[in-house]
């Protein structure tokens, strides 16, 4: 096993903290994913058949090996662990009893068989961050309910206010949709890496805690405006939840999003519109009275929008402080120059050996650069060294 002190993330931010991840979830294995990409040293704990997110679509083309979980684990360990057995018992302990935190999904009636109940590790492990990350939490009356991105993004209420804005307008007979990919899952996930970090911080005053992580609450604290707006009494829904003007717009040749909050920024806008007499009306001064015509607004900005290209539009739009930006595809957003100037992708090798750029993390830290890259591993790529120590 590799000290702590010779490691190549030495100087990382999360640099000497260990942490077991037992997932089958995008959640759990986001969280992990964030912990990794600090510097922590991530280890997952695989069935024998590797985890269910080994198999998850979408699938690379000519390894067909999962998109999703090569993101996933880039930077973390794998080793075969079944707790059910006793040889995987005692190596499920050993690898508690070295670990700061154990991320833990599994599901509440198959804790006990595996001495994973939070009373159980606490005993064993009183000083071992333990964060339970499942769909509705670990207690209340939905703690054993399973649930699928599609159901945690509707109980969170995101499905409820989807499609609107544009897409509402364009297509209103549309059922509620879920935001593409796995929106609920990183939501818990990152939720799940903060709260492990708040509890591993305090371990020196307080000792080892248990943090029971609900993905359904972390989705649904991301609507807090919308739910600001329910104790006022207003309910929103997806057919009227917009912007009063501003939103998607479709251009020449793509779309983008426009948004004017502040009176500054509409002066830039009418000024790139190169100031249309619908847009000097006096009365457009107040922003209120901008609110209440919203529609005609956003009419006579479809129509300006539709005569010309979206790179003209952001360019000009930027330099005169109008927040403005265009929609783009994902071969675009890795190949963008803002993105290479910030270094926000790395290379991550995959188990065949090729080479693909993803995301480093979705923060950055001003003095400490994070480690760029890093490697899939393969399953159970670290049994043979556990079994030596």
């Amino acid at each position: 096993m590799q000290s702590k002190d010779d490691s190549p993330q030495a100087d990382q931010p999360l640099a000497g903290c260990r942490v077991v991840e037992r997932s089958r979830s995008v959640a759990a294995a986001y969280a992990g994913r964030l912990l990794a990409a600090m510097g922590a040293e991530v280890v997952m704990l695989e069935p024998a058949q590797g985890s269910p997110l080994r198999n998850a679509p979408p699938l690379l083309a000519g390894s067909g090996d999962s998109a999703l979980f090569a993101y996933l684990s880039v930077g973390k360990r794998s080793l075969v662990c079944n707790p059910h057995t006793a040889a995987g018992q005692a190596l499920l302990q050993r690898e508690l009893a070295q670990a700061d935190i154990l991320i833990d999904d599994t599901p509440l009636e198959e804790r006990s068989a595996v001495n994973l109940d939070p009373h159980a590790v606490a005993e064993r492990h009183p000083q071992l961050v333990h964060v339970s990350v499942l769909p509705f939490g670990a207690s209340g009356p939905k703690a054993r309910w399973c649930a699928e991105e599609v159901n945690l993004l509707h109980a969170g209420g995101e499905g409820y206010l989807l499609p609107n804005g544009l897409s509402n307008e364009l297509f209103p007979d549309r059922p509620p949709l879920k935001i593409y990919g796995h929106f609920a899952g990183y939501q818990g996930g990152s939720t799940a890496a903060m709260c492990a970090l708040a509890a591993w911080w305090a371990v020196p005053l307080q000792g080892g805690q248990y943090v029971d992580v609900s993905v359904q609450d972390a989705t649904l604290s991301v609507g807090a405006f919308a739910l600001q707006r329910l104790g006022d009494g207003s309910l929103e829904h997806r057919t009227t939840r917009r912007f009063r003007y501003g939103g998607v717009f479709e251009t020449l040749n793509g779309y983008l999003e426009l948004l004017t909050l502040e009176d500054r920024q509409w002066s830039g806008l009418v000024e790139l519109m190169g100031r249309p007499a619908w847009a000097l009306d006096e009365a457009l001064h107040d922003p209120l009275e901008r609110s209440r015509r919203g529609d005609e607004l956003n009419r006579h900005i479809r129509e300006w929008m539709a005569r010309h290209r979206v790179e003209d539009i952001v360019r000009r739009a930027q330099e005169l402080g109008v927040p403005a930006a265009k929609y783009r595809t994902p071969a675009e957003v890795v190949g963008g120059e803002h993105e290479a100037a910030r270094g926000l992708f790395g290379p991550a090798t995959l188990e065949d050996g090729e080479e693909v750029d993803v995301l480093v993390a979705p923060f950055q830290f001003r003095c400490t650069p994070l480690q760029r890259g890093g490697a899939v591993p393969a399953l159970g790529e670290m049994n043979e060294e556990a079994i030596e120590v």
